[in-house]
């Protein structure tokens, strides 16, 4: 457990912006959203490009290599050419290919089920072995393939936890996967991550204004405090 200042009055927020966001963006609950093996390689692909250019490339990539094997195995020209719509398919290329021969390696074969079982700790170290695996890439597997207690923090949530004080303007993404863990019943990690996503593509922009206007966050929001009430005491507002 890591120190976090305000601890009580943080997860006092979230538990009051959570059922917000349900009210606006609905309650979604947890299905497994890709197998394991493809949501590593998804989740790589992901990396600095958007949604729809990350599944052009997934799908171009099983075309041309139906299995995993076959990509494993394949020139890494046949990989990087495939996956060129994700973007840095040079980068991308040879580190997909890595990771499934270190699956292969340290499993006997393309698989991740083993960490059905292992502790969540353990879990995550072993998947950031993994060359291009950080804590958000870990954290997607283990929420999204195996439904398992971990909260990916992206760019969105990263930004919009930080406008609304769940987390300080200076706390760091990868510090922010431990911070919100602590702040976050693990039971919402899913519905809140998506939730937060969801928000922040919609309302709480980041490279033009956010629509504050239309936000039904604001009466907790810190930035929207210090932006149009001329105050950020970080503490709940009443709605």
């Amino acid at each position: 457990m890591v120190e976090i200042p305000d601890l009580e009055v943080k997860r006092a927020k979230y538990r009051a912006v959570a059922p917000l966001l349900c009210g606006a963006y609905g309650a979604p609950t947890w299905r497994q959203h890709l197998p394991p093996v493809d949501e590593l390689v998804s989740t790589i692909l992901s990396q600095n490009t958007n949604d729809a250019n990350r599944d052009r490339a997934f799908d171009r990539l099983r075309k041309r290599c139906p299995t995993w094997e076959a990509v494993r195995d394949a020139p890494v020209e046949t990989v990087i050419d495939a996956i060129r719509p994700a973007g840095l398919a040079n980068q991308k290329g040879p580190r997909i290919q890595e990771a499934l021969r270190y699956l292969t390696e340290t499993q006997g074969s393309i698989t991740l089920d083993h960490l059905a079982d292992m502790a969540l700790d353990d879990a995550k170290a072993w998947l950031t072995q993994i060359n291009g695996v950080g804590p958000k890439t870990a954290a997607i597997i283990l929420l999204f393939a195996f439904g398992r207690p971990a909260f990916p923090v992206d760019t969105h949530v990263h930004r919009v936890s930080k406008r609304l004080g769940l987390i300080d303007s200076k706390t760091s993404a990868e510090r922010a996967h431990i911070e919100m863990e602590q702040i976050i019943l693990p039971e919402d990690f899913y519905a809140f991550h998506l939730n937060m996503i969801q928000h922040g593509r919609t309302l709480c922009h980041a490279r033009t204004d956010p629509e504050c206007a239309r936000c039904p966050l604001t009466a907790y929001c810190n930035y929207y405090s210090r932006n149009h009430r001329g105050s950020d005491d970080g503490q709940i507002a009443s709605p």
